[in-house]
């Protein structure tokens, strides 16, 4: 399978409420970075372990590790959790700045350094979360 695949694979195996909202989230990325290259990540590490939950990325950006090694990984991403749904902004050196900035508005979300986690896309503000994510599109890197 390609990458596009794959990506509608994983939100046609998602519970309706959920699959119907990474639909509406996935078609609301691609419009907001129509060129951006998209990735898919099932989870497991290069041993086949399950590490993390599958997530579909948008972009790229280079990271760069303390040894001088780096490697290309996405800007934006997108996974379905036991409690929802988890948008990842990569790249924000101040770990305040999207709850600082997005934080009233967006709504029933919990936000960190570089996630904003809901139960569901009704629980916010579609209009303030695309603004976040149109940050982490353009930050540099």
């Amino acid at each position: 399978m390609n990458v596009q695949e794959h990506i509608k694979a994983y939100i046609a195996g998602q519970p309706e409420a959920k699959r119907s909202d990474l639909q509406a989230l996935h078609r609301l990325i691609t419009e907001l970075m129509p060129a951006c290259k998209l990735w898919f990540l099932d989870g497991r590490d290069d041993t086949g372990k399950i590490v993390s939950n599958p997530n579909i990325g948008y972009g790229s950006r280079t990271l760069r590790y303390a040894d001088g090694k780096s490697r290309e990984f996405y800007r934006i991403g997108l996974s379905a959790n036991k409690a929802g749904i988890s948008v990842y902004i990569l790249g924000i050196e101040d770990k305040t700045y999207l709850a600082r900035t997005y934080g009233n508005g967006l709504g029933k979300a919990s936000i960190t350094g570089y996630c904003i986690k809901f139960k569901a896309l009704k629980d916010i503000s579609a209009e303030v979360l695309a603004e976040a994510i149109q940050y982490g599109a353009h930050i540099p890197g």
